[in-house]
């Protein structure tokens, strides 16, 4: 089944696998199951079995799924088997926290260009990565290839950034911004705003 048949919600949850299977890896277990995965991360062990059958099979009956080969699986059909490199896009203090932000190195994401429009941040270096004016965005882009972007600028300019990084082959952005986006078809957009989600916790408190 290729890929855009597989529906998105799927999609979503197959990264939650992968970690709860390196973890099990790196506890040292050889083998799990659907029943153990759904307990460690509450959902039934049927729809973990029918998410992994959209792309084979592989599990055996009575003796479940051998992690690491179901981790190597899951790595290659969501493409985390190779290094990505990433822009990021404003570098106040959200963006500085995202620069500096270990987690990605260590799944493979690498944030190869920053850029903001704060003369008082241009030039500044992290990680060996020169802070660099907006209007650089084009050529950096081209010139490395880039096909991933972070968006952690205010949300009166998220959207002209996001034409900018689109018309320049950008496919994929993680929007920190609080604004909806408006891209093509195309390109996949997620959204991280903690404020929408501590919203949405406050309703069930007193």
């Amino acid at each position: 089944m290729a890929i855009t048949e597989v529906p998105d919600i799927v999609i979503g949850r197959l990264p939650i696998y992968l970690r709860a299977l390196t973890l099990l890896g790196e506890a040292g277990h050889e083998f799990t199951s659907s029943q153990e995965l759904g307990q460690r991360l509450g959902i039934g062990s049927a729809q973990i079995r029918k998410d992994l059958s959209h792309f084979g099979e592989f599990g055996k009956q009575g003796t479940g799924y051998e992690i690491k080969y179901l981790r190597d699986q899951i790595s290659k059909i969501l493409h985390v088997d190779r290094d990505w490199d990433v822009a990021l896009v404003g570098f106040g203090d959200l963006g500085q926290a995202i620069a500096h932000y270990a987690g990605f190195i260590d799944e493979g994401f690498h944030i190869r260009a920053i850029f903001d429009n704060d003369p008082a941040k241009l030039g500044r270096v992290v990680n060996g990565k020169v802070v660099r004016n907006v209007s650089e965005l084009p050529e950096t882009i081209a010139k490395l290839g880039i096909k991933m972007a972070i968006i952690a600028t205010p949300a009166s300019v998220a959207q002209e950034v996001a034409d900018k990084l689109i018309k320049n082959g950008v496919k994929a952005i993680l929007n920190y911004a609080p604004i909806t986006l408006s891209v093509p078809d195309s390109v996949r957009l997620q959204y991280i705003d903690p404020v929408v989600h501590m919203q949405r916790m406050t309703y069930y408190l007193d």
